[in-house]
């Protein structure tokens, strides 16, 4: 027997309408922004009491920047990877698309190139190296992965493939057969055991680069897990008959974090 899914409204509250030059506007909060918002507050609060505990080598000034500028690249990676890595037929159509922000989409793998793209910046800007900015952020981002596979899970998108597991959840857009709440698993693997992962290496490791290393390990398996069970996207399929987009993009992941973390290195300074 099936779960039923709890058909949560995904708005919280809306507002309006208002009518501004002609059109009319519904403003409304959304469970799915609000829990990224959770997320984001979370990471501050996390980063600020590191900052404190840094005996000076950070500030709570520099950390408001080192989010501000990561949070960016968080949305523009994010939307460009979507675009590039999962709708290239519709940019090479219409490259205007890649500025319809307001009909969906975001990629994690893009959003961490954006990142990493902004820890270069505040590197440069700071006079740190790049893997001194990349091991205070890592610990943190697992925060804001599962408060985000919340909010996939009330939308009831990104839902898994069919099956006949008890826990198997009938989605509304899902037709009527079970299937994987394979949000809940990316949420209890990307959010909550990578957090606690990255909390415990860091404690155990003072290699540089070996804390950001440990997250791309994490999170490339953890998301190769889940993608087994995930429905793939429709528009690309299986590669091979075998492998969904997203496990082809995190392979790099865990090869690069492996290396990370074995590699020969010094302590951090």
């Amino acid at each position: 027997m099936a779960l039923s899914f709890p058909n949560i409204d995904p708005v919280i509250v809306s507002f309006g309408p208002f009518n501004l030059f002609g059109q009319t506007f519904e403003p409304a909060l959304r469970w799915y922004g609000f829990t990224y918002l959770v997320g984001f507050v979370a990471a501050m609060w996390l980063l600020n009491r590191q900052a404190d505990r840094s005996k000076g080598v950070w500030s709570r000034e520099q950390v408001s920047d080192l989010l501000f500028y990561g949070f960016l690249g968080v949305i523009l990676g994010g939307r460009v990877g979507y675009v590039l890595f999962y709708h290239f037929d519709y940019f090479l159509a219409s490259p205007m698309y890649l500025f319809k922000i307001s009909e969906g989409g975001m990629s994690f793998h893009g959003g961490l190139m954006g990142v990493i793209a902004a820890m270069i910046y505040i590197a440069w800007k700071q006079k740190r190296t790049f893997f001194a900015v990349a091991d205070m952020v890592a610990p943190v981002v697992p925060i804001g992965l599962g408060a985000g596979r919340i909010g996939n899970f009330i939308n009831g998108e990104l839902r898994g493939r069919t099956t006949d597991v008890p826990w198997g959840m009938v989605f509304p857009t899902g037709g009527p057969e079970p299937r994987h709440p394979s949000q809940l698993y990316q949420f209890a693997l990307e959010g909550v055991a990578l957090f606690l992962l990255l909390y415990w290496f860091s404690k155990r490791t003072d290699k540089v680069g070996a804390v950001s290393g440990m997250f791309l390990v994490g999170y490339g398996i953890f998301r190769i897990m889940v993608e087994t069970v995930r429905q793939p996207d429709a528009q690309l399929g299986l590669y091979w008959g075998l492998m969904t987009m997203g496990q082809i993009l995190s392979i790099p992941m865990v090869l690069i974090g492996l290396y990370l973390i074995f590699r020969k290195q010094g302590k951090q300074q």
